[in-house]
């Protein structure tokens, strides 16, 4: 017990280690909720490109141009796209990492939460386009009032999902020299030489983090399908 205790104390006491934690946690914290915003812009437009393209056959060559984005994206790992986006893209000008990974995640999950809007829209029942027909409503008008409300209340449990697999993808953030949750357990290991207590302790961040954002999503699951009776 006692020597549970001294390597405890000399990877997270001294020399104040736990700080790399905590700064680790705010930057891995801030990339997944930056990078979630700009995947939900970017799926809600593709998504919406797609979708209208299936019901009515028009912006083809936006469609074409939406269904690359996601073969490429949905296609390479998300670690090749951060590594080419730090290195290729942004490689000639100083630019903040954080920004860099917020761009490379945000990209990434858009291809994700694409699919999501648009099998969200698919599954509303082609009466509702028919309603908002018979109501004097144009495709967007339709789109805007009846169908989006539906079909975003039907999403909201998967996107709450993909915000859970984004957060644990950041974890390779590292890659750019990053100090996200994931490098700050490593550079304690490299300081300490002992690879337990970090490791195991960004794992149950990590762990603790996925389980709180299970259950509100689980509770948000639950009200939807509470007031959908």
């Amino acid at each position: 017990m006692e020597k549970i205790i001294d390597q405890f104390t000399q990877n997270f006491i001294e020399k104040d280690r736990w700080m790399y934690i905590v700064d680790g946690l705010k930057v891995t914290l801030t990339i997944t909720f930056l990078a979630v915003l700009i995947g939900i812009c970017i799926g809600f437009i593709v998504g919406m490109i797609r979708s209208t393209h299936d019901k009515t056959g028009k912006c083809k060559i936006l469609n074409v141009l939406c269904k690359i984005y996601l073969t490429v994206f949905r296609g390479t790992p998300v670690v090749i796209q951060l590594l080419i986006i730090y290195f290729v893209v942004f490689g000639s000008v100083r630019i903040d990492k954080v920004f860099v990974a917020v761009i490379a995640f945000g990209i990434n999950s858009g291809a994700y939460v694409a699919e999501i809007i648009r099998s969200g829209i698919m599954s509303i029942d082609e009466g509702q386009f028919e309603a908002g027909r018979s109501l004097g409503f144009n495709y967007m008008q339709t789109m805007r009032y009846i169908i989006m409300p539906q079909a975003i209340k039907n999403v909201l449990p998967a996107l709450g999902n993909e915000f859970i697999v984004l957060l644990k993808e950041t974890s390779v953030a590292g890659y750019i020299a990053l100090a996200d949750l994931t490098k700050a357990g490593d550079i304690i290991r490299s300081q300490t030489y002992s690879a337990f207590f970090p490791l195991f302790g960004v794992a149950a961040i990590y762990l603790v983090l996925v389980m709180i954002f299970t259950f509100l999503v689980g509770r948000l699951e639950r009200r939807l399908n509470n007031g959908a009776h």
